[in-house]
């Protein structure tokens, strides 16, 4: 595990940063198992498999999920979808 700062970090558990604020991007046909985000006060983004909220959390920055985020528009995470 890698501490980023202030006791929050990657692989931590997710509900130590609380049950409030955590948003699913999309729920699709799959029976509710998505990833939640949660916005984090100094501007990282938290991600939680919703099926499992006690289960670790994967901290990212702004930067990272632009990243991220734009890369799944330009179709380069298409190879990741069944189908």
């Amino acid at each position: 595990m890698t501490i980023i700062d202030e006791g929050v970090y990657n692989g931590m558990p997710a509900h130590i940063l609380g049950e409030q604020g955590w948003e699913r991007p999309w729920s699709g046909p799959n029976g509710g198992q998505c990833v939640e985000t949660k916005q984090l006060a100094d501007g990282r983004v938290a991600v939680r498999q919703s099926a499992d909220p006690a289960g670790p959390a994967l901290i990212y920055t702004p930067e990272e999920i632009t990243a991220f985020v734009r890369g799944v528009k330009e179709g380069l995470a298409d190879h990741l979808t069944a189908g």
